[in-house]
């Protein structure tokens, strides 16, 4: 009897493969060749897959898409409201460990790539508008104020702190990704918290 494939868990398998590969060479490392060589399969099992670099690093973008909201969401069900809680939200979006440092290097060269290869038009907005919405929690957690009910809609009471966080927290994503030698992920942190220490703090 001939063996089923589990075509889902293979692409799985592949896309952790990717995710390592890109933490330790880089995006410009992650070609089909290392890839396969990472996950033990040939080049042309990879191929079945993947045919293009690119096709790689749109399954890993994708990922990252669904990754990202189940850790955030087990942060809001595991801890209570608070700066520490603030704190775990938005560490989900930071560079602060091998499978996250891929995420971002993923996740930036799949933004400079759709500026100008633009085949999936909305995605780079929908990315911002996911993180703005996180940085909109996190706040809430911080000051007391209501947390936003939807994606895209920020409070107005939250506006102003929100936005000055997300430009804040894009900048130590963007330096952790790139120069990670010179931002590593204990100073990351100790940045991210004094940014919110600095935030009104709820009441009570």
């Amino acid at each position: 009897m001939p063996k089923v494939v589990d075509h889902a868990e293979r692409r799985a398998e592949l896309g952790a493969a990717v995710r390592r590969v890109v933490a330790r060479s880089g995006v410009e490392g992650a070609t089909v060749r290392a890839v396969a060589a990472e996950s033990g399969w040939s080049a042309g099992a990879v191929r079945h897959y993947f045919r293009t670099q690119a096709e790689l690093l749109d399954f890993a973008f994708d990922a990252s898409l669904s990754d990202i909201p189940a850790r955030i969401l087990g942060v809001l069900e595991q801890e209570e409201p608070g700066l520490d809680r603030a704190q775990a939200l938005l560490e989900q979006l930071l560079p602060l460990d091998d499978d996250r440092l891929a995420e971002v290097r993923v996740y930036l060269a799949f933004m400079a790539r759709s500026r100008s290869v633009d085949a999936r038009p909305g995605l780079a907005e929908q990315a911002w508008h996911g993180e703005r919405h996180v940085c909109a929690m996190a706040v809430a957690d911080v000051t007391g104020e209501q947390p936003p009910v939807e994606v895209g809609v920020v409070p107005a009471t939250l506006a102003a702190h929100v936005e000055e966080l997300h430009v804040f927290l894009d900048g130590l994503t963007f330096l952790g990704g790139t120069v990670p030698a010179l931002l590593p992920p204990t100073r990351a942190r100790a940045l991210l918290r004094a940014r919110l220490e600095a935030l009104p703090h709820r009441s009570g």
